[in-house]
């Protein structure tokens, strides 16, 4: 509890110290971040160690109101997502000394002229610092709090910092456009959760989390008060159609901070839904976890569906983090459906494979975040379709970003695939289900489970070719060079981290099993049964998997594919390759990332709002000198939801403000008429 207690502190002390950083920007780089790292170190060493001994630990602090303490509690599951927020943390302090650099360049203010004493721009480089620390003693904070009253305010610290690290750069409208969505849904969220503490709040007679698992609730109550939670929560996690806000501020805020936002933020939303629906509510129903499931399912899909339709490269991680929400989702949904069902065993295999990916997530997302954020820290591009080559100009970030995306595409041995894997596995176990409507359910998501698996591959393959491989398509890009070696260290963490969640599944499931015996008062026995080299889910006769075999298969073929290649060869003679008669090739000649999607946009042209145009130039009849086309893909989530609502709020707002006629004679009618009404009431 310490080490937590020093973790946030060195958060906040982390921010406090960076309100130096606009006169001396050297505190920021050095002193803030290197607090920030501490902060990291000692999130993970706590988390570790309440995962080591499985221990709970309890503590009030006299901070809230007189009659009001603080309740504190660190836990195996609040362990566990604490140590996911520190190596983020760890790796961020590794690699913003370097970014940091980006932001005391002045930039110009768009639309102002060259005579305008406005004309340049600086970010505060202490507001960076300030607001980062905190946010991320929010997140620490939430995973503390033992009540409703800390939890709340937290929650609110975490979702007002990050607002203002979005809107970080608002000298561009679209970034005060996007913070001003997300903190809109945020705070819808917020009060939908504090609703849904309410609801347990009356009826287990107190704020505390104690008295909220006393409480006796009916089975209507509880299903009210869970899908409070599954809204308020879902929102903050990204979960479709509660995902509006998600595309538009992970691209807005600084690389770093998408990072943060991407790889833990959201955790700490899936964090609230497990400790609201495993550990508050207590008994668990089976048509939780069909709404959970079925959300899941459709998040994961139209998630990877919108990522691969995008060209902004911060924008297409934003939409995978969705995907990559909902394959958490549907882990969770398995896991509510087999326990409730009568099924622990296989409840806590959905579970495990739903902490696991929420790991994996983290690691790989803060890795390929951070991998964009270097490329457009050098380029000052976001859009694939203007980018390409960069293999050869930024080699480090170039490896790094392709163990990042081998693994968001669940291949082997990587770490997305072990978890994937898992959820897939206990989708599999559905024939002991008595339901036929469950045993018809969910097999179709676990197939389309499948088919997001697939569309995730192909949205990377369309990122890393068309960014790293070919030829530079603008001079910016072609003189791009490689990032510091702290930035560099960051990223190497990371890609060395997904190596290693992926070979050594067996280790994190013993990690977490303080957690499932924590939520379910069972352990995952038969998955580590025949010891560290096989993963058996369920039991060995069902499935297994040995991800240091596979390593041990895949080096042996690569060795000896090399050795073939390369023993006793004779003397090959090179000369320039044959070219058609086109002559040579050029940056036209590639694939762009629209073309790469085409085929799939035909094939799922429903899912899409698009708008494609093709705009010619002519100089004279029937004499076309130029093409120009254009490709919008709109979200059908904000056409067909959010437009309507917003309509609908403007509509009210003018009728309501017809009251301020400005006219005195009916202010005192209003007033009158008020009193006539209160004295009526009174008596």
């Amino acid at each position: 509890m310490l080490l937590a207690y020093g973790a946030i502190g060195a958060a906040l002390l982390s921010g406090v110290t960076a309100l130096a950083a606009d006169r001396f920007p050297a505190v920021l780089r050095w002193i803030s971040f290197t607090l920030l790292g501490l902060c990291g170190l000692g999130a993970v060493a706590a988390g570790g160690m309440v995962l080591l001994t499985g221990e709970r630990m309890t503590a009030q602090l006299p901070c809230g109101l007189p009659w009001l303490n603080w309740h504190l509690r660190l836990d195996p599951l609040s362990g566990f997502f604490m140590a996911i927020i520190g190596i983020a943390v760890i790796a961020v302090s590794l690699y913003g000394p370097g970014y940091a650099l980006e932001f005391q360049r002045p930039v110009r203010m768009p639309g102002t002229g060259r005579d305008d004493s406005r004309e340049h721009f600086r970010p505060s480089l202490a507001a960076l610092g300030l607001f980062t620390g905190v946010f991320v003693a929010g997140m620490l904070a939430v995973l503390l709090a033992d009540d409703a009253f800390v939890f709340m305010i937290s929650w609110e610290l975490m979702s007002v910092s990050s607002y203002l690290l979005v809107a970080y750069q608002h000298q561009h409208p679209a970034n005060r456009h996007a913070a001003f969505l997300y903190l809109l849904q945020a705070h819808v969220g917020a009060l939908v959760i504090l609703l849904a503490f309410g609801v347990l709040a009356g009826f287990g007679g107190g704020f505390t989390f104690h008295a909220m698992r006393t409480a006796h609730l009916t089975p209507a109550w509880s299903s009210l008060a869970f899908a409070l939670a599954l809204f308020g929560f879902g929102m903050k996690a990204g979960m479709v159609p509660l995902h509006a806000w998600l595309p538009e501020a992970h691209p807005a805020a600084p690389s770093h901070i998408s990072a943060l936002m991407s790889g833990v933020m959201i955790k700490v939303a899936i964090y609230g839904l497990i400790r609201f629906a495993f550990d508050l509510l207590g008994q668990l129903q089976w048509s939780w976890g069909l709404a959970t499931l079925t959300a899941g399912t459709a998040t994961a899909l139209l998630g990877v569906l919108y990522a691969l339709a995008q060209n902004d490269i911060k924008r297409l991680l934003a939409y995978s983090s969705v995907e990559n929400v909902g394959i958490i989702f549907m882990g969770l949904g398995l896991s509510m459906i087999f326990v409730a069902t009568g099924h622990p065993a296989i409840g806590v295999v959905a579970l495990l494979a739903a902490l696991y990916h929420s790991l994996n997530h983290a690691v790989f997302k803060t890795l390929l975040f951070l991998g964009v954020g270097a490329v457009v820290y050098r380029t000052h591009e976001r859009d694939l379709d203007h980018l390409g080559g960069l293999i050869r100009r930024m080699p480090a970030t170039a490896l790094f970003v392709l163990i990042g995306c081998l693994s968001i595409a669940a291949l082997p041995p990587f770490n997305g695939f072990a978890s994937e894997w898992l959820t897939l596995q206990a989708a599999l176990q559905v024939p002991v289900l008595a339901s036929g409507v469950l045993r018809s359910i969910i097999p179709i998501a676990a197939a389309l489970l499948a088919l997001t698996s697939a569309l995730a591959a192909a949205t990377f393959v369309k990122v890393y070719g068309v960014a790293f491989l070919g030829q530079a398509r603008t001079r910016r890009v072609a003189h791009a060079r490689e990032v510091g070696l702290g930035m560099q260290a960051a990223m190497a963490m990371l890609a060395l981290l997904c190596l290693a969640l992926g070979v050594v599944p067996t280790a994190v499931i013993r990690l977490l099993e303080p957690v499932t015996q924590d939520l379910l008062r069972l352990r995952p026995a038969a998955a580590t049964v025949r010891g560290w080299l096989w993963l058996t889910p369920v039991s060995p006769r069902v499935a297994s998997y040995s991800a240091p075999l596979v390593v041990a298969a895949m080096v042996l073929t690569l060795l000896a594919g090399y050795l073939l290649m390369h023993w006793r060869r004779p003397g090959v003679r090179r000369v320039p390759p044959w070219d058609c008669g086109f002559g040579g090739l050029t940056t036209r000649m590639q694939y762009t990332s629209t073309a790469f999607t085409q085929p799939v946009r035909r094939v799922f042209a429903p899912v899409w709002h698009t708008d494609e145009r093709i705009e010619k130039h002519e100089v004279a009849p029937a004499r076309i000198a130029g093409l120009r086309y254009q490709l919008h893909i709109g979200d059908w989530s904000w056409t067909a939801l959010y437009e309507p609502i917003g309509r609908a709020v403007l509509a009210a707002a003018r009728r309501v403000g017809r009251i301020q006629a400005g006219n005195i004679r009916l202010y005192l009618a209003y007033s009158f008429f008020t009193l006539l009404l209160l004295l009526w009431l009174i008596s």
